[in-house]
């Protein structure tokens, strides 16, 4: 029997999309770092709310799903714009290619939407380079959409706005930004021309 295509290579773990049974799993790996300073702390109903932007890795054992050990989600912002957050591995699972999973699987979700830039704010900075991700300043939208994302109340948004009243939230933190390939714009300009 062939695995399910979801099950990483070394069959230790997968990548799923999350369930609501995962929240508290998910609040359990960011409740450390938020203690650190690394993530910020979300709300437990703004988990519930997002739920549908999040995957999860769980432990597999004989193919049996066990515990959840990363989680990471995929927020849109505009048409062409989405950012990774909440992304995090329980510290005994770091290096373990989690990490690196559910990223590899939130880019895919990205093309799939037709997003072609995925923007993220991190301590991680070599993490992300090494995904593509490249420093950015200031804010990578024309004034049209900035004057629109300013009328949204997600406050990932006004991180990435960069506006004062979230600034202490973000010291330290590095912007960065992924231009996906050209065929995810493509892809998405034909099927304006189909409809």
């Amino acid at each position: 029997m062939t695995p399910p295509a979801d099950i990483e290579p070394d069959q230790s773990f997968r990548v799923r999309r999350a369930r609501t049974a995962d929240v508290r799993h998910i609040r359990g790996l960011l409740d450390g770092y938020a203690a650190q300073r690394i993530l910020l702390s979300k709300e437990t109903v703004t988990l519930y709310e997002d739920i549908q932007e999040f995957w999860v890795a769980e432990t597999v054992s004989d193919g049996v799903p066990g515990t959840v050990v990363g989680c990471g989600a995929l927020h849109v912002m505009w048409e062409d714009l989405a950012e990774v957050r909440t992304l995090a591995v329980a510290p005994e699972w770091r290096r373990h290619g989690v990490g690196h999973a559910l990223l590899s699987r939130l880019l895919r979700v990205a093309e799939e939407l037709g997003v072609v830039r995925v923007f993220c704010l991190t301590f991680e900075v070599d993490f992300f380079a090494g995904h593509g991700f490249e420093r950015v300043e200031g804010t990578p939208v024309d004034t049209d959409v900035y004057a629109q994302l300013l009328r949204s109340a997600d406050e990932g948004v006004a991180e990435f706005l960069d506006l004062d009243r979230v600034k202490p939230n973000t010291l330290g933190n590095v912007r960065m930004l992924r231009r996906m390939s050209s065929t995810s714009q493509n892809d998405r300009d034909d099927s304006r021309q189909t409809n």
